[in-house]
């Protein structure tokens, strides 16, 4: 996969097993949201099979990362994997 720009953001100071990662790209013009959170998953699938506990994705294009302000949420804080 060919990016314009990648980021990885720590988002669990408490933990380095928490990350959200932003790419912005314009191959990603017409493409699903659920096929570039699967691209991005394949680039990233080594670092996923050795202690990645939490991913949040962010890709998007560049005209949509501009349209949004290249503003990116914070995460909500984990809860431990219980499911509550």
């Amino acid at each position: 996969m060919s990016t314009s720009s990648v980021s990885s953001i720590q988002t669990d100071s408490s933990s380095e097993t928490h990350f959200k990662v932003v790419v912005i790209s314009d191959n990603f013009e017409g493409i699903p949201l659920i096929k570039r959170h699967r691209l991005v998953n394949e680039v990233l699938k080594e670092e996923l099979e050795n202690g990645v506990h939490a991913l949040s994705i962010v890709a998007k294009t560049q005209v949509q990362w501009e349209e949004s302000g290249q503003h990116v949420s914070k995460s909500p804080p984990c809860r431990g994997g219980t499911g509550l």
